[in-house]
């Protein structure tokens, strides 16, 4: 062997009891589970030894090429990560495409001077992460970025020759190794899909094999409707279906949560395929822009600016915003207190990270609505943002339900990114498990493991089990913890001293090694 863990705590991810083992590393692969010796031997006496943690939303598309260290996910146990999400990404896309998204995105993942965009489809990013990076990455074709591409930024239905390009382009980028679609039914473009447009391109993945994956068009006002329209696409296209970081926001949905289960099982108890992913966080985090309403953003970043800076349609926005409820912030008027912007590319705008909207007009001597349309027009719309929106008797209730997996929805871009790109899966064990027991710790690293594999349909990952991928992680459970706040959000977790992919340390005694053995895992089921 390679490397054996020696005597640790074996919870396998299947759920069933831990049970003490010796567990060999050899050729990337677990190669024994029993009594085993090796070349190197790690004393694992009283840790718990996992399969890698699995976030089943993530938003390293670019930093993940860009930091190739990518400690914020490495350190806490992660070894495979789902990107592509909320509809929005960089593949497939054109030249045009390509520079709208990255000033679209900027706040979500910057747009870092000198880097080599040298893919357009979605084989060729896959090629790209296969040239080495620190975890293995699944990609969602984005809705978006497909209908930008094949519509433009129009709010309007397809037409049937672009419906039809749609699901060509859809279908190829499945048969190069997508695993399926993901929508961002709040953001622009995507938002100006209909039911019948997401069935027909959900009937694409289903025949590919792939599962969709919506942030659906409401988590506030009308969010139960948004998940039912979610269940009956789901439905009429035969396509499974995994919900994006479902949660019950805003005050409208205070103790909610069970209305939306009970939405999901019996869904499920008639034979839907539906499977859901969270982070044990109350506030959410997005781009600030994305509060702004749909029509707003028809014709992309340049016309949304010019829309920005027209005092007529600036009013109308405002109106829409702060009395009305925009569809872009779930159709509940904002609250200018529960927006804290927590990230800007420009200097003279730090003094705003860490501070809600309401606060710094108060202390610019502005409304807030002016202040949150100057920085928008100032920052190009590359600004992100906190949304203290939260409610934690609905997050722990929506992580207990059986078809639950876990989802950083983390950020790791900007002055103060949202602390759950660094501290998701380490709170979960942590908060939840140790310090709540909302999770027994079999259960919890089950959701967090071995569940997510089978929504992504990895026949040798997810699992420890002799044969499979050598995706570790050697905790603590003890003292296993997230570290990172939202004053100091970049803080690796603690009591995680190993992690492996693919057979190969990246956590190795507490430290990071130089080693990026992931690579990009490819949906073998699509029909080319």
């Amino acid at each position: 062997m390679d490397i054996v863990f020696k005597g640790a705590r074996v919870v396998d991810g299947t759920g069933a009891p831990g049970y003490r083992a010796d567990v060999g590393v050899r050729d990337g692969r677990i190669a024994g589970i029993g009594s085993v010796s090796g070349l190197r031997t790690v004393d694992a006496d009283g840790l718990v030894l996992a399969p890698g943690f699995i976030d089943m939303h993530s938003h390293s598309d670019l930093q993940v090429l860009a930091r190739p260290d990518h400690l914020a996910k490495v350190s806490q146990g992660v070894t495979t990560e789902v990107i592509g999400q909320d509809g929005l990404s960089y593949a497939p896309v054109d030249d045009d495409v390509l520079a709208a998204l990255r000033a679209q995105l900027a706040g979500w993942n910057d747009d870092p001077a000198g880097f080599d965009w040298d893919w357009r489809t979605v084989g060729e990013y896959l090629d790209r992460l296969d040239r080495g990076i620190a975890v293995n990455a699944a990609y969602l074709v984005p809705q978006g970025t497909l209908r930008m591409l094949c519509v433009g930024w129009d709010d309007r239905p397809a037409t049937e020759a672009e419906l039809d390009r749609m699901r060509s382009v859809l279908a190829e980028s499945l048969a190069q190794g997508a695993v399926g679609m993901s929508s961002g039914l709040t953001y622009t473009p995507g938002m100006y899909a209909g039911v019948d447009e997401l069935v027909a391109l959900c009937r694409v993945v289903g025949e590919h094999g792939g599962f969709y994956s919506p942030h659906h068009r409401s988590y506030g006002a009308g969010a139960l409707e948004a998940y039912a329209e979610m269940v009956d696409v789901s439905r009429e296209s035969g396509c499974p279906l995994h919900l994006a970081h479902a949660t019950m926001n805003f005050e409208v949905n205070r103790g909610r949560a069970g209305e939306l289960l009970s939405l999901l099982d019996d869904a499920i108890a008639k034979g839907a395929d539906i499977t859901l992913d969270t982070y044990p966080y109350l506030p959410g985090a997005t781009y600030l822009s994305a509060l702004l309403p749909s029509w707003s953003g028809e014709g992309g970043p340049d016309a949304t600016l010019a829309r920005l800076s027209d005092v007529d349609t600036r009013e109308r926005i405002r109106v829409e915003i702060e009395e009305t409820g925009s569809d872009g912030c779930h159709g509940v008027p904002v609250d200018w207190d529960t927006i804290e912007i927590n990230g800007v590319r420009k200097a003279e705008h730090a003094h705003l990270v860490g501070h809600s909207v309401a606060a710094s007009a108060r202390t610019a001597g502005k409304s807030p609505a002016d202040l949150y349309f100057d920085v928008l027009i100032a920052e190009r719309l590359g600004t992100s943002c906190l949304m203290h929106v939260g409610h934690e008797e609905n997050v722990q209730a929506i992580m207990r339900h059986p078809a639950h997996t876990g989802g950083s929805d983390g950020l790791l871009v900007g002055d103060r990114p949202h602390p759950r790109a660094w501290g998701t899966f380490p709170r979960y064990l942590a908060r939840y498990v140790r310090e709540l027991g909302v999770l027994g710790l079999e259960e919890c690293v089950a959701h967090l493991t071995g569940r997510a594999a089978g929504r992504l349909r990895l026949t040798d990952r997810g699992l420890v089990k002799e044969g499979f991928a050598a995706d570790l992680v050697l905790f603590d459970p003890d003292s296993v913890a997230d570290t990172a706040t939202f004053d100091e959000p970049r803080q690796a977790a603690a009591g995680i001293p190993y992690v492996l992919v693919n057979g190969v340390p990246v956590i190795d005694d507490g430290r990071r090694t130089d080693a990026l053995p992931g690579h990009s895992l490819r949906n073998t089921r699509s029909r080319a």
